[in-house]
């Protein structure tokens, strides 16, 4: 029986307004379940409505420290004003107002996107000698504010073990496509020497051996093109030699996911390249799974966790996430071979349609709410 009389408060100051695992799917999901549904940002765009989704801004932050030390005040402001019967929080630095609200007898869940005591160990820009330290310090102090909370939700199934006895109020949910969404993204043939990626846009994430593995594809394929969606971190464009395939890349920027999955009708093969990072390698890559919906061949880094998805279920390659050679390699033999792309675009919609989609995953998130609510 769906909801109808309870109103769920979802709180962000670092995401997007239209982040697709806050807003396409929970929110959108939890206000068709007949949940009244207010998302909090900080983006300075102002309030809004959208798809029954009532969205609050507090203000831009104008820096991190700003971000940490004022603008989560104003998002607790206006969650209490908002007064709503639970708070889904999504960022680690707005624990502590989870924190307040609890003890004002709120209910208030937390959304663990990324395993942050891991991604700490990773920061490029901290110290050798200061990781391991403040990865030790964020995760007493996080285990200590979670036993406090009213549940949590878990991103990743490798999450389980890491968070194992914390709540007893915790589900899975896995940040898995809305295939019904994306059906309009479904191109027969793909037939063209194009290339799409769609996320955040970095080294980590492959930048740099994609573009190497580009000027190698150009050789053999002049046409060769590459669409990236997504924001640019580090200035790293700045520092990339783009010489001899400055015609065959294009960089969008971020773009709501549908309007940036539109590009995608144009390509014939979907990349996530990402490092041998311990974070990476224990964590999905939602956009695998997005290529999977829409028909699209997926290549993608050869970790066991990849692996046992994309060869599985015969819908992409995977390859050595630091092997430009490799990767132009293996999106050759399958942009030459377009009974191998129809095939592998196929594989992957039986696969999204019958196991990996939100379809299934909302239907926790649901369970948990209605435990924590009672």
């Amino acid at each position: 029986m769906k909801v109808t009389d309870r109103t769920a408060i979802h709180l962000t100051s670092v995401h997007p307004r239209y982040d697709t695992r806050i807003f396409f799917k929970e929110c959108i999901a939890l206000h068709q379940e007949g949940y009244r549904v207010a998302l909090v940002v900080a983006d300075g765009l102002g309030d809004t409505q959208t798809d029954g989704i009532d969205i609050w801004d507090v203000g831009k932050p104008s820096g991190r420290l700003s971000r940490v030390l004022h603008t989560t005040q104003q998002v607790l402001k206006k969650a209490l004003a908002l007064n709503g019967d639970i708070y889904h929080l999504h960022d680690p630095e707005l624990i502590p107002i989870g924190l307040k609200l609890r003890r004002l007898g709120k209910e208030v869940i937390f959304d663990i996107h990324e395993n942050i005591a891991l991604q700490i160990k990773d920061k490029p820009y901290l110290p050798a000698w200061a990781k391991t330290p403040l990865s030790k310090i964020y995760t007493t102090y996080e285990r200590y504010a979670l036993k406090k909370l009213s549940g949590i939700v878990l991103a990743e199934d490798s999450y389980k073990e890491y968070y194992k006895g914390i709540s007893t109020k915790q589900e899975v949910v896995l940040n898995l496509p809305d295939i019904e969404a994306l059906q309009p993204f479904r191109i027969y043939p793909r037939n063209s020497h194009t290339l799409f990626y769609i996320g955040g846009i970095s080294n980590e994430r492959g930048l740099d051996v994609t573009i190497e593995a580009l000027k190698l594809l150009k050789v053999r394929l002049p046409d060769i093109y590459m669409h990236y969606v997504g924001n640019v971190y580090d200035d790293i464009l700045e520092k990339l030699d783009l010489q001899g395939i400055e015609e065959n890349i294009c960089f969008h920027g971020h773009l709501p996911l549908y309007e940036g999955m539109n590009l995608s009708k144009e390509a014939s093969v979907g990349l996530s390249i990402l490092k041998p990072i311990e974070n990476y390698m224990r964590s999905y890559s939602t956009k695998v799974f997005e290529y999977m919906a829409i028909g699209l061949p997926v290549v993608t880094s050869n970790f066991p966790l990849y692996r046992n998805v994309v060869e599985k279920y015969g819908c992409g390659s995977c390859v050595n996430p630091e092997n430009p050679e490799e990767i132009a390699e293996t999106i050759y033999d399958i942009l030459i071979n377009s009974q191998k792309i129809e095939q592998m675009g196929i594989r992957g919609i039986e696969a999204a349609e019958k196991k990996f989609n939100w379809q299934f995953e909302k239907k926790k998130l649901f369970s948990l709410y209605r435990k924590v609510l009672g």
